[in-house]
């Protein structure tokens, strides 16, 4: 028996630790466009067959363009395009209603932004209608100015979630507010974890995706991306970069090819400063 029990114990100890999931970066781009409007982009959607986006931008303007790709992998973007976001009337966004910082599109198509500044949600019930305001949660009227409803995303069965940049104390975790049957809830929040302030978030396979980013003065800036199951306070790091590697991703989406592995879809907000770029960079998730 102590033979057999040695024996068993040796297997395992050499037998190779399964590999935490994680994100393996596969493409990188810059985009450019001769427009004075282009950048400052914060929010990012993704078609499901990968082939074309949609982001929304710091001075309320949408960005749509076609990815191009071979053999799955994408090289480069073609056919970009800004168009004003309009308010309820039909006119463009102007000056404190414009930063446009979450974006989300439910399976009927209609378009969820949100926006800090004036703290607030539209929804479009397609892109040709006239948005209409989402009833706010008490809450939103006192989110933190320049660090309010940061990400959107909304699940399958069309419950919208937001998540503000700031929880307002190091120590208090992020609230993650429910919108469904004409009203907000507040009953989940996702812990915080260091100086990572929430940028993004997308819903893919009934789980969160947050995207997260920390500022290193100007050494740049460090992303993370966490995985939540629905509901759950702690979740799992699937990548964190190293000071500087990538820039300021502000906007997530997920997508997954046939029979392949599904693919993160990051873009980050140059802040209309010449440092910076307009970035779009795809990851692979490894299980």
């Amino acid at each position: 028996m102590m033979r057999l029990t040695f024996s068993l114990m040796a297997a395992l100890w050499f037998m190779p630790a399964l590999a935490a999931p994680s994100l393996r970066q596969d493409a990188s781009i810059v985009m450019h466009l001769d427009d004075p409007r282009f950048g400052g982009f914060s929010s990012l959607e993704v078609a499901a067959d990968g082939m074309s986006f949609i982001s929304t931008s710091d001075r309320g303007a949408l960005l749509r363009g076609d990815i191009l790709r071979e053999n799955g992998r994408m090289t480069g973007v073609a056919n970009l395009r800004l168009s004003n976001i309009i308010d309820t009337k039909g006119a463009p966004l102007t000056g404190y209603h414009t930063d446009a910082e979450g974006l989300a599109i439910n399976d009927a198509g209609a378009i969820f932004m949100s926006f800090e500044g004036n703290h607030r949600v539209m929804v479009q019930a397609d892109a040709g209608a006239l948005p209409e305001f989402v009833p706010k949660h008490p809450d939103f009227r006192t989110l933190i100015n320049n660090s309010g409803l940061e990400a959107l995303a909304v699940a399958a069965d069309g419950t919208l979630y937001a998540i503000p940049e700031r929880s307002g104390d190091m120590n208090r975790p992020f609230p993650v507010y429910r919108f469904g049957n004409g009203a907000w809830t507040k009953e989940w929040s996702i812990e915080r974890i260091g100086n990572f302030l929430v940028t993004g978030a997308d819903i893919f396979g009934n789980q969160l995706y947050v995207l997260e980013r920390d500022f290193i003065g100007f050494r740049g800036f460090v992303t993370r991306v966490r995985r939540f199951e629905i509901g759950a306070e702690t979740g799992e790091v699937l990548l964190q970069t190293s000071v500087g590697d990538i820039d300021n991703m502000e906007g997530i989406a997920l997508w997954q090819p046939i029979g392949e592995a599904p693919r993160v879809l990051l873009i980050a907000d140059d802040n209309f400063l010449f440092l910076q770029r307009n970035q779009l960079i795809e990851l692979v998730l490894e299980e």
